[in-house]
């Protein structure tokens, strides 16, 4: 059906699971892009007669992605991720560059914004020129390539991802109603109530653009096939959770969650962007933060519970699902990482004469600190451990440690789900 990019009117057709699409007879597309992904590195024809899927991902730096490229190969290390590494990869052993799915990724640094768009491939993570390959994946990679092996038609991922962005402020959607500033907001000069929301219709904008000259974004798409607002993904949390001024701490024995306006407010994000694309069933696909793994601390826990909770509303039942990451996070490398945060506080303490440590005086000159750091971190970290680190992490723990498998795992879940509502939602 052709669509109007002015109005964005939303339609949908009948959508399978895979285990369903393999009963109805898609078991012999499914078997034959898996072997040529996985195995030859070939691609097979999408079915261009049929519309368009498109799918937006949004949220702030996690989003964005900053696993390097060059941690790749300790996806392969590990036998149950093996595989995946394999369908990233093509046959000449660098990054696939999917053929049927393409991308259009908006995102900035501070007040500059712009895009960078073409085939699906590495690279399409956190950038530093909207416009150039950063060398980093986030959840994009492989939520489109598990797309492209399920689905027949093409697909359009629309990316729209900043660092450090909050919900309560930066992507604040209308029905949230004005920002009230707290205390130390008036205090700093800082958050004025008419930029609230900046990056919320900053997100939309760039969709609706997108939309309204697709041909731009994907040469081989034909206005006669249409397209399909598919799902949306979002993935964001870190600066809503360490705010203690707009959520502030409860007494210990309080039953309440400190953060259910989080999860008033992401309710509130649902129901504009269906409201604002047109799209009123539109699947939406909730990451929940996983920093840390399956042993958060209260903070964390209650956090987590605030992004899954709008899940659970009634009126978002069947097509809006929270998606847990911490059973990604990589708790190996965590352990590693946490020894060098070991090394570096220990730096800092002998920099600011801890009187606990041994430039208590300030006697050391910066030549001995270095050389005290050096044995500091021999005794801590094996030449194994640092190897490894090397191998599988490129950022700090806030950013998943920058692990491409962690990230790569993460897109696949995301766009399983969103395979999953897409069934549930044609039925």
């Amino acid at each position: 059906m052709k669509h109007d990019p002015s109005n964005l009117n939303f339609n949908r057709s009948k959508f399978f699971s895979l285990s369903q699409f393999c009963w109805l007879g898609g078991w012999k597309r499914i078997i034959t892009v898996i072997c040529a992904c996985t195995l030859a590195g070939e691609t097979v024809s999408a079915d261009t007669t049929k519309p368009l899927k498109v799918f937006i991902l949004a949220g702030q730096s996690n989003m964005e992605g900053h696993a390097k490229v060059e941690t790749f190969d300790y996806i392969g290390d590990d036998p149950g991720t093996a595989p995946l590494l394999r369908q990233m990869r093509g046959a000449d052993g660098k990054p696939r560059v999917c053929e049927h799915v393409w991308i259009s990724y908006f995102t900035g640094n501070q007040e500059t914004n712009g895009e960078g768009f073409g085939k699906l491939t590495a690279g399409y993570g956190a950038r530093q020129n909207p416009a150039e390959d950063g060398g980093k994946i986030g959840p994009e990679f492989t939520f489109g390539l598990t797309l492209d092996q399920a689905l027949q038609e093409p697909v359009l991922l629309i990316k729209t991802a900043w660092g450090g962005k909050s919900l309560y402020y930066d992507f604040r959607p209308p029905s949230a109603g004005a920002y009230q500033r707290t205390a130390k907001d008036i205090e700093k000069n800082r958050n004025p109530e008419t930029e609230s929301g900046r990056y919320y219709h900053l997100m939309i904008s760039h969709v609706k653009r997108v939309l309204g000259d697709i041909h731009r974004v994907c040469p081989d798409y034909k206005e006669t096939q249409g397209y399909e607002i598919a799902g949306f993904v979002w993935f964001q949390g870190f600066n809503d959770m360490i705010n203690t001024e707009v959520y502030p701490n409860l007494p210990k024995d309080s039953q309440t969650n400190r953060f259910a306006k989080y999860s008033e407010w992401l309710a509130d994000f649902i129901r504009d962007v269906r409201q604002d694309l047109g799209a009123p069933h539109l699947p939406i696909v909730i990451g929940v933060m996983g920093i840390g793994g399956n042993n958060p601390d209260k903070n964390m826990a209650s956090f987590r519970e605030a992004m899954a909770a709008p899940a659970s509303l009634p009126e978002f039942h069947g097509n809006v699902v929270a998606v847990p990451t911490a059973p990604f996070w990589d708790a190996r490398l965590s352990e590693i990482q946490d020894k060098y945060d070991q090394v570096r506080q220990m730096a800092f303490e002998l920099r600011t004469k801890n009187p606990k440590q041994a430039n208590a005086d300030g006697s050391m000159s910066e030549a001995q600190q270095r050389e005290y750091l050096k044995h500091f971190e021999a005794k801590l970290i094996t030449p194994a451990e640092a190897a490894l680190r090397q191998r599988g992490a490129s950022n700090a723990g806030y950013h998943y440690l920058g692990c491409a498998k962690t990230f790569a795992l993460m897109g696949k879940a995301f766009a399983e789900n969103a395979l999953q509502l897409m069934n549930q939602d044609g039925k």
